[in-house]
């Protein structure tokens, strides 16, 4: 006798209710974050990319794809694994384990990326200290949360800043307040003024969000002796840094400043990192080194992987394992592992700073821009409203994308500015996208 009805239930046949009224989901119900634009801008970018697929794109703050090589995968892992028998003395048992089940909090990584802070930035880490996560997007969160006790906190970081910090502090509710940043990166007088008037109103400044090196968007790089200055702040304000780095090793060729968290001697720098640029995107592998002692508890590092248990457990084995093997592949120095994609952007900006002038002689235009040393993007300033509305424009039209620097603002600034990403692109490109863009330039100001 079978089991098995020969038709559906009578329950089964029945058509399904209709959903009540108070079933039907409202965007104002749901949590404020989902209608800032902060956290829509990427998809807005996303959008007009892909009805556009072959426009130029200076939108995508990706990095460079021509040296990614498949085959590669496999052999990271391969190296992985004998790292773990050579040099861990891992059983076979353990090996597999170590791949295919759930992971430590931390990481299985933490040995080899405080190696690789050693070997490229100087820095004494304990590896107990370091939280491997998904992407530095999660390092943020993680840090942010466990900063943010009440309302009265607030954090602080550059205007413009990466869209990325803001959309974080959003998510766990953490008000952040602007900076004023000009061409030598965070302004620390003003940091100070910032600070004083939030502590004046009653708000508690926990950190400050920063990147040194080259940072999206403006592409600006901090001298050391106002690196020096900032800690010096940091220290007397009572106020956390958060040190974000993923543009260093992409400098000119010249030697790299410090980090911060390399300068840093009471204790004051969480730095948060990430193998997305240096080594692949697709790995979503971040970091982030917080040893600053928790009264009545252990470290920093500490509170924060009692988060990411909670968040996403532990991060893919897998994903570890792969920038685990380029690691040891490259003695885990990510200057020399990254160093054929570091050539690349120089070219790239050369090519991009010197269509620039080309295209709008100074003296003879009102278009303007900056000249960062590294990094991945530059930015300029136009005459015009440089919005959605303009980027469709020039996208439907003139065939080149760019990105509208009031993302980065908040929406309080940058209605006359355009990020330019040269990371993607090769130089053909490049001088291509720079015709249509100055076409599209011409148009908006003839």
């Amino acid at each position: 006798m079978s089991l098995v009805p020969d038709r559906p239930t009578r329950l089964l046949d029945a058509a399904a209710p209709a959903p009540a009224a108070g079933n039907r989901l409202r965007l104002p119900d749901l949590h404020a974050s989902l209608t800032d634009p902060v956290l829509m801008s990427m998809t807005l970018l996303n959008e007009i990319t892909g009805r556009y697929p072959d426009a130029v794109s200076f939108a995508a703050g990706r990095p460079y794809e021509g040296h990614y090589q498949l085959d590669l995968l496999h052999h990271y892992l391969d190296t992985f694994a004998r790292y773990l028998v050579e040099r861990r003395r891992f059983t076979p048992e353990q090996v597999n384990r170590t791949f295919f089940q759930y992971g430590d909090t931390n990481g299985t990584i933490t040995e080899l990326v405080a190696q690789h802070l050693r070997v490229d930035e100087g820095l004494t880490v304990d590896p107990a200290t370091v939280v491997v996560t998904t992407g530095c997007q999660e390092a943020m969160v993680l840090v942010l949360r466990a900063l943010r006790r009440d309302a009265r906190d607030v954090v602080f970081a550059g205007r413009p800043t990466y869209v990325g910090f803001s959309g974080a502090a959003r998510l766990v509710e953490m008000e952040v307040r602007p900076v004023r940043e000009g061409p030598d990166g965070l302004d620390v007088d003003d940091l100070v003024v910032q600070v004083r008037r939030a502590r004046a109103e009653g708000r508690r400044p926990r950190a400050c969000y920063v990147v040194p090196d080259f940072a999206n968007p403006g592409g600006a790089t901090i001298p050391v002796p106002a690196r020096r200055r900032l800690l010096r702040v940091a220290e007397r304000e009572g106020l956390l840094l958060i040190e974000d780095n993923p543009y260093s090793m992409f400098h000119d060729g010249r030697r790299r400043p410090p980090t911060l968290r390399s300068l840093d001697r009471h204790g004051n720098v969480v730095y948060v990192g990430s193998f997305a640029k240096t080594a692949f995107a697709g790995a979503r592998i971040g970091y982030v080194v917080a040893d600053q002692p928790v009264a009545g508890a252990g470290t920093l590092a500490d509170e924060l992987a009692k988060l990411k248990s909670m968040l996403t457990l532990n991060t893919s084995s897998i994903a570890q394992a792969v920038i685990g093997g380029l690691l040891v592949e490259h003695g885990c120095s990510m200057e020399r592992a990254s160093a054929r994609t570091a050539e690349v952007y120089r070219t790239n900006l050369r090519t991009l700073l010197d269509g620039l002038a080309h295209r709008f002689p100074a003296g003879s235009t009102p278009v303007s821009w900056n000249t960062p040393a590294g990094g991945m993007f530059a930015v300029i300033t136009v005459p015009f409203r440089a919005d959605e509305a303009a980027l469709e424009h020039s996208a439907r039209r003139f065939g080149v994308l760019w990105t509208p620097m009031h993302h980065f603002y908040a929406g309080a600034g940058g209605l006359h500015q355009l990020r330019l990403s040269y990371s993607l692109l090769t130089p053909d490109q490049i001088v291509l996208g720079l015709d249509r863009l100055a076409a599209f330039v011409a148009d908006r100001t003839g």
